[in-house]
């Protein structure tokens, strides 16, 4: 009888479960976009990550077993990262879509909002249809630039890596209007202090957007160990606190209810 030896060659090994690793190494490594606030942000005098996604992930971790630790990502990188394996997971403003399913996993909808426009208060733009042909500005590689074409075909749209840079850009009469997600439209509007009166959100949503922490392809244990922790939080009542905490009617974005909970990973067809 030939007795057959297989001898595992370089590159052969099978990759042991992504959660066995984060447990045995101690560390969750968080992407965060770290500029969108109330979402994830610096605190000017920690000089930390602070937020409601900064949050999730601390509790997520914590709920694991491990520390936490966040990394900051450009908008258009955050897929490219977890990917290849440069963060374990993704808790940065991540809108669920079924595009996005074919490249990675999403855990139980974390937030839902909606996208909208900002424009000035005397540039005579009161309606999304006014914006054809005109020059909008927004972050690169979200779903802000897809919807805001699929709701005004003839839009020019202007790109930054980051959401502050295009805020910036528009308050400097870079285009007639800035695309974000509504809670960081409210953000960025609630800081503008006297020069608000200089500035309107459009009232029209051009999407719904459930946004989910990311999740590499191919790790089912993690996906459930990332839910459970979410199912608990929400059993636990933690979930609307972090709500409150950061959008309800004590913060500056002062959004009156929570219209969604952690128990569903499906997104509307």
């Amino acid at each position: 009888m030939m007795l057959l030896v297989v001898c595992a060659l370089p590159g052969m090994a099978v990759r042991a479960d992504q959660l066995d690793d984060i447990r045995h190494h101690g560390v969750l490594i968080i992407g965060v976009l770290g500029t969108d606030e109330p979402n994830s942000f610096v605190d000017p005098t920690t000089r930390q990550y602070v937020g409601y996604e900064v949050d999730l992930g601390n509790a997520i971790a914590q709920r694991l077993g491990v520390k936490a630790s966040f990394t900051q990502l450009a908008v258009a990188a955050r897929i490219p990262e977890l990917q290849q394996g440069r963060v374990d997971i993704l808790a940065a403003t991540l809108t669920h879509t079924k595009e996005r399913e074919a490249l990675i996993d999403f855990s139980l909808t974390t937030l839902v909002t909606g996208q909208r426009v900002m424009v000035r208060s005397n540039g005579g733009i009161t309606e999304l249809a006014q914006l054809a042909g005109k020059k909008v500005v927004t972050a690169k590689g979200g779903t802000q630039e897809i919807n805001i074409r699929k709701a005004v075909p003839s839009v020019d749209v202007v790109t930054f890596e980051t959401a502050q840079q295009a805020f910036l850009a528009f308050r400097q009469g870079k285009g007639v209007g800035y695309v974000n997600d509504e809670v960081s439209l409210l953000s960025d509007y609630s800081k503008l202090g006297a020069d608000q009166q200089h500035y309107v959100i459009l009232p029209q949503s051009i999407s719904t957007e459930p946004i989910a922490i990311g999740i590499r392809k191919g790790q089912p244990s993690l996906k459930a160990a990332i839910d459970d922790a979410l199912r608990d939080m929400e059993r636990s009542g933690e979930g609307a606190k972090l709500f409150v905490k950061w959008f309800g009617a004590d913060s500056r974005l002062k959004i009156p209810t929570r219209s969604f909970k952690f128990d569903s990973d499906k997104i509307p067809d």
